[in-house]
């Protein structure tokens, strides 16, 4: 049946029979990465949002934090403004920044904000900049998506979070608000930085000693050298299979996300794929859930 068929009766009927499963993450945190191509897509987008406010409104308190890197790539396009890469990262000069702060808290934020909010939701758009959230630090060194050591390594203004203050999350989270959050933080000399999706929701999900972790993606999870999901690993297992190269390229920084969140509290960190339809539900409402579930 296409989603725009559904009548709202059958979605009450859908919504009761998932409030026994999501009751198991009642009161819980879930803090949801939204990513990769899945965010051009306007039916996924209202699938997304929907899963959201069902999450809300089943006592669950989800937080969302969004990227936004193709987004970004054309509006410097219409710009003319040029972009330089490092090891497939962008290097954001201050032009450059100017233009991924309001793509990022601007346009992409606010989007998603009102698919939740016509979802029946209540969202509010935020960064990390509001209310001192995060405080970031310019990044330095980078895991060599290769070789798997670090790099010494300029982008300019790409940050990483050095510190989370949960307040704000507090007060929003406990109330019927749905926080979005873009990932872009000031540093305590007040310099804007673009923080990696991933890494920024890390640090969020490790602050708020969230229960689950979902890093929305391209793929389906992590993959063996088989190329077949690998449904649940541990940080060890984590680390064995970034030294013997199962896990490589742009994977290691994300599973290294995982790992980094895990060890700040997190009980588990899952890698999905976002293209999925209702990705988020089908993690949490099935045993097998719908990724690569990494826990300690």
């Amino acid at each position: 049946m296409a989603d725009k068929e559904i009548s709202a009766h059958d979605r009450a009927r859908v919504l009761a029979e998932a409030l026994p499963q999501l009751q198991r993450y009642d009161d819980a945190t879930i803090v949801v990465k939204y990513g990769g191509h899945a965010m051009g897509d306007e039916h996924l987008l209202r699938q997304f949002a929907r899963d959201i406010v069902m999450l809300k409104i089943s006592g669950l308190h989800p937080i969302v934090v969004h990227g936004g890197g193709p987004q970004i790539g054309s509006m410097l396009e219409r710009l003319n403004i040029k972009s330089e890469f490092q090891q497939g990262l962008r290097v954001t000069d201050r032009p450059t920044m100017d233009v991924v702060e309001m793509v990022l808290a601007g346009s992409i934020n606010k989007g998603i904000v009102a698919a939740i909010n016509a979802e029946g939701g209540r969202a509010v758009g935020l960064s990390g900049k509001d209310g001192g959230m995060v405080q970031a630090r310019k990044v330095t060194t980078l895991i060599n998506g290769q070789t798997g050591e670090e790099d010494v390594i300029d982008l300019g203004f790409v940050g990483e979070p050095e510190s989370v203050d949960r307040r704000v999350l507090d007060i929003v989270s406990n109330s019927d608000l749905i926080p979005v959050i873009a990932p872009i933080a000031a540093s305590r000399w007040g310099e804007t930085y673009n923080i990696n999706a991933d890494t920024f929701a890390g640090a969020i999900a490790g602050a708020m000693r969230a229960r689950r972790l979902l890093l929305l993606t391209d793929v389906p999870g992590v993959l063996d050298k088989d190329k077949n999901l690998i449904k649940q690993m541990t940080i060890d297992d984590s680390r064995k299979r970034i030294a013997d190269g199962t896990v490589s390229g742009g994977m290691i920084p994300k599973v290294q996300t995982c790992i980094e969140a895990l060890e700040r509290g997190v009980e588990g960190v899952v890698i999905l794929d976002g293209k999925v339809p209702h990705a988020v539900l089908l993690e949490l409402l099935t045993d097998h859930g719908a990724g690569s579930l990494i826990t300690r």
